[in-house]
């Protein structure tokens, strides 16, 4: 079975895309997108980059899962015993684009400023219907060269793969189905994912101004990049014109762990406080006797009005699952040990707020393709580029 790897779109690269292009096209397309790259891997090793470990380690984590797999060690086997060093390879792929979105954000966002008054008008003009929450559902699949320097004959090979994958979902088969009957003996992996439902502005403009033309059930013409080729099916479509979202009124005790308080005495202590809250004690006032959140404390252990991704993740996961008006059992925080209490739970009206920044994200992905190509030209203009025939 060929290996799925899900493809990451939350790196906004802007890509030249071609439907129908001539072999030169092709090779001259992938010829730029190669040098474009290098130059900026040079910038990176200069300024020395590196890595944040923890999240690598997450994405390789979340791949790893996606194909039944609970550990990295047990999906590092599996991946080498497919192929020696496809693990590491992995690994080095995943850090290469990290480093070139921190690069992009860096530069192309210092280069495009949307104001107020920008969004302002793009809002009162019939090009905002875009903004309507729209979500698809996808089957993405991509053949990958063999590498970035893929000879003319391996870009052949893979449009023909390409063709195979269309006909394949065209016909109804699901992800692993078209994978299989189309890679015949083609060498690398072919690359898949099953996207389940995801915003539209989350997609690469490539991929989205694809998507935006299909409807449910047809699959695209393939979309020759610099490392593979693309393909994708809609399996799904929904839109809505209101974001509704939940807020939670919340307190919490907070038994802290720091130079002053061990891990273990700071459990005893917030284990003791639940004993009191199980007998019928005051959540408040506890708080406000026993809680190391000097801030929380003063105000009875409240926390005001807490929105979707404010907390840490713990907490947020607590909050979600304790019932209005009940308190959590103890549970531990990068800041220590907390019991928190759910006071109201309220829906919050957000279409305002999300259409605003759904404007300001479309306006500026509509002006970051001519400043990534400025920049671009910028480098290479700087840049000695030669090219070995």
């Amino acid at each position: 079975m060929s290996s799925i790897k899900p493809l990451s779109w939350s790196q906004p690269k802007f890509k030249k895309t071609v439907g129908n292009v001539t072999q030169d096209q092709a090779q001259t397309l992938a010829l730029d997108e190669l040098i474009n790259e290098k130059l900026q891997l040079a910038i990176i090793n200069r300024a020395g980059v590196v890595p944040n470990d923890e999240v690598i380690n997450q994405q390789l984590l979340q791949i790893a899962q996606s194909q039944g797999v609970n550990s990295l060690s047990e999906f590092q086997s599996r991946l080498d015993a497919e192929r020696a060093g496809s693990y590491a390879a992995l690994r080095a792929n995943l850090i290469q684009d990290a480093a070139i979105q921190a690069l992009w954000q860096n530069q192309i966002q210092s280069r495009v400023r949307i104001t107020d008054d920008q969004i302002d008008a793009f809002l009162n003009s019939p090009e905002s219907a875009r903004l309507n929450q729209v979500q698809y559902r996808l089957l993405h699949i991509r053949v990958p060269y063999l590498d970035n320097t893929a000879s003319e004959q391996n870009r052949q090979q893979a449009a023909l793969v390409a063709e195979r994958v269309k006909s394949s979902l065209d016909a109804g088969m699901n992800l692993d189905q078209a994978m299989q009957n189309a890679r015949g003996d083609y060498t690398p992996d072919l690359q898949g994912a099953d996207t389940g439902l995801i915003n539209a502005a989350a997609l690469p403009p490539a991929i989205a101004a694809k998507v935006d033309k299909l409807t449910i059930g047809q699959t695209s013409t393939p979309i020759v990049t610099a490392n593979g080729i693309d393909i994708v099916k809609v399996v799904n479509k929904q839109q809505q014109n209101q974001v509704i979202v939940p807020k939670w009124q919340t307190s919490h005790i907070l038994a802290r762990i720091d130079s002053n308080q061990s891990s273990d005495i700071a459990e005893q202590k917030i284990n003791a406080i639940y004993q009191q809250l199980q007998q019928g004690a005051d959540f408040g006032t506890l708080a406000a006797t026993y809680s190391d959140d000097t801030g929380s404390a003063s105000q009875h252990g409240s926390l005001g009005w807490v929105n979707e991704g404010d907390m840490v993740p713990e907490f947020e996961t607590m909050m979600k699952h304790t019932a209005k008006g009940d308190f959590s059992t103890p549970f531990r925080s990068q800041f220590g040990w907390h019991i928190l209490k759910v006071n109201d739970v309220r829906q919050h009206d957000i279409t305002e707020q999300y259409r605003r920044n759904a404007a300001h994200e479309y306006l500026f992905l509509r002006s970051a393709p001519q400043a990534q190509e400025d920049w671009l030209q910028e480098l290479r203009s700087s840049a000695y580029i030669k090219i070995y025939e």
